[in-house]
């Protein structure tokens, strides 16, 4: 027996993250001195706001830094069920459990449900999280393929979802708003979606990570279903809205042995969330003032993103409805220059100092010929990091 010799669940891994470009860009930042401009980078640019820091300063100093229960501490369930209950219908303390991060509530929900050969239906393009976890648990990720449109975007393709159905099927998946594309789906498609779901008694796991990034639209949560209790784990947390990545908070919502089941896991995975990042969170529902200063500079940010995408000439891009991130087409480039799109962003890095990250990285084929680009840093840069990439583009196109 070697300590490289792997199981199978850690073999499993095989995608690239989005930290792989990130690493990259700070190599040639070191060996070639030049300034990076990150629009890899999927998470906000502000700290944390300040009441949340000042909470979680208090609790430390208070010496609240012991475990806390599974299910995470109860003034924080109860704020979070008052919360959605408020937004979106009736939510019970007892139906909510806070975990180190959105991506370990992603985990537990997984881990409930998928036995080997199970098939997870997952939209492509998607966070690339959700097939390299179902696959770590020996079930069969199923792409289903978006639809998309030059002018407006990506859209759920709901004939393809069902004809994707077997007697296998456990799970869809559902990010709304949408990592990467930026959209914020039709209330129609996710009505039609859940009805799916609920009529054919499959788990429909939504994560709405994103859920306060709109900019245009109306989002359709699925929790305003009355039923939700049936079918839907739903996933969310304090990273991306109140500027929390390093924190690690976020919360599951489900049905009340869902919860129960989900808190026995934890104890045996991680124990709790940390104790006083809990109580700082506390402080959070007292800052959507904050919040909102946020979105609206992350909208004016967008729309300054948007202008200079559509100065290239060889790019197709449509104005991202939800979340910070722009995905345009650049399939027409790739052919021309005859790269892939994870050499055009090596290249763009490399030659010019600017971390994109490229579609394929969002599973399985659609995102080939697409870039994701953050606008989650400030206007300066997001004009500098443009106009490189406009000269990289026009050295590549020029015969």
């Amino acid at each position: 027996m070697s300590v490289d010799n792997f199981s199978i669940s850690a073999n499993s891994i095989t995608g690239e993250s989005t930290l792989v470009y990130q690493d990259f860009a700070r190599q040639v930042q070191k060996t070639k001195g030049i300034k990076i401009i990150n629009f890899g980078i999927g998470q906000p640019d502000l700290p944390t706001f300040g009441k949340i820091r000042e909470s979680a300063k208090k609790a430390l100093d208070e010496g609240f830094t012991s475990y806390t229960s599974a299910y995470g501490i109860d003034e924080l369930r109860q704020k979070i069920a008052e919360h959605l209950s408020n937004k979106y219908g009736k939510v019970k303390k007892e139906e909510v459990i806070i975990t180190p991060g959105a991506k370990t509530a992603l985990y537990l929900a997984f881990l409930m449900y998928i036995n080997p050969g199970d098939e997870v239906l997952i939209f492509d393009p998607s966070f690339y999280s959700y097939a390299e976890v179902v696959k770590m648990l020996g079930g069969v990720p199923v792409y289903v393929k978006m639809k998309f449109n030059e002018n407006t975007g990506f859209s759920l393709n709901l004939s393809e979802v069902e004809s994707k159905l077997t007697k296998k099927t456990k799970m869809i998946v559902l990010n709304n708003p949408h990592n990467p594309t930026g959209m914020v789906f039709d209330p129609i498609e996710i009505e039609k979606l859940m009805q799916i779901a609920k009529e054919r008694r499959i788990i429909l796991l939504s994560d709405e990570i994103y859920d306060y990034f709109i900019y245009e639209g109306k989002m359709k949560s699925v929790l305003e279903d009355p039923d939700w209790r049936d079918y839907v784990i739903y996933v969310n947390g304090f990273s991306k809205t109140f500027s929390m990545t390093g924190w690690r908070l976020g919360y599951v919502v489900a049905k009340e042995n869902v919860i129960r089941k989900m808190a026995a896991l934890a104890a045996n995975i991680y124990t709790c969330a940390t104790s006083f990042a809990q109580k700082g969170a506390l402080a959070a529902f007292d800052s959507f003032d904050k919040v909102k200063e946020m979105i609206s500079l992350f909208r004016k940010r967008r729309d300054t993103m948007y202008e200079e995408l559509k100065k290239i000439k060889w790019i197709q891009v449509y104005k991202s409805a939800g979340a910070f991130y722009m995905f345009p087409y650049v399939g027409e480039i790739l052919r021309k220059s005859n790269l892939s799109v994870k050499d055009f962003s090596l290249k763009l890095i490399e030659e010019k100092g600017v971390t994109t990250i490229p579609g394929e990285v969002f599973p399985l084929d659609v995102g080939k010929e697409f870039v994701r680009l953050s606008f989650a840093v400030n206007e300066n840069d997001i004009r500098e990091g443009i106009k490189r990439m406009k000269e990289f583009i026009d050295m590549l196109m020029t015969p």
